[in-house]
């Protein structure tokens, strides 16, 4: 099957995905830093993707949403939706508009600009990944595109580029999902420090309206004992 070589054992198999993976470290650290530039502003991540990547956009949606909370009390949450997630919205649009619209016109209802699309795609030419990011930078979105193969267009369009260079789709789709969830084990800390962080403002905050309002209180006492 096109896409899908053959090994001639297990070993083989492994070899080639340890050769890749060696590779992989400066690629992760761009796709962490953007996906924390984006959790640092507030922004929305949307993510896209077709088949396996779709299954892997909506898997690593819900390890941002929650995979990088330590405390389920935190504040400070990554906001993300998967755009492969909403089956009635996303029929409607197939069957109404065509199926290369299905990504691109969520964005219309729910993009923003500064928010990011992070676009998978193993070929990095389908077509309604390519739509959608070709719209979210019309509006000032950031993109990521998470390729394999060749890397494809999406390679060249993205802003930041997350490529695995095998000819073998199910290669590429295993290796991005060690990427994914490398970024959420290293966005854990930071989420973690920054709700920390936060905690302690808070907590400073209230300790300076306590010494406020008790030094009022004192003056109010001094002002009415002595008239």
């Amino acid at each position: 099957m096109k896409g899908y070589p053959t090994y001639a054992s297990s070993r083989e198999y492994l070899a080639r995905v340890s050769g890749l993976l060696d590779g992989l470290a400066a690629p992760a650290d761009r796709f962490v830093e953007a996906l924390w530039g984006a959790f640092e502003t507030g922004s929305t991540v949307f993510l896209a993707g077709n088949g396996g990547s779709a299954s892997a956009a909506s898997h690593f949606g819900q390890d941002l949403a929650k995979g990088t909370l330590a405390d389920m009390r935190s504040e400070r949450r990554f906001r993300v939706i998967p755009l492969t997630d909403n089956v009635g919205f996303i029929t409607a649009l197939a069957n109404d508009e065509g199926y290369e619209s299905i990504f691109e016109q969520q964005l219309r209802n729910l993009g923003e600009r500064g928010d990011l699309l992070v676009a998978i795609s193993g070929s990095g030419n389908s077509p309604n990944v390519l739509r959608a990011v070709d719209y979210a930078r019309s509006i000032g979105m950031r993109t990521i595109g998470v390729t394999g193969y060749d890397g494809g267009k999406l390679r060249t369009v993205a802003d930041v580029s997350v490529h695995v260079p095998v000819w073998d789709m199910g290669m590429a789709e295993a290796l991005h999902g060690v990427i994914f969830h490398l970024a959420m084990s290293r966005l854990r800390e930071r989420v973690s420090a920054a709700n920390a962080g936060g905690a302690a403002r808070t907590a400073r905050g209230s300790q300076r309206a306590r010494k406020i309002s008790a030094s009022r209180g004192r003056t109010s006492r001094t002002r009415s004992t002595s008239k």
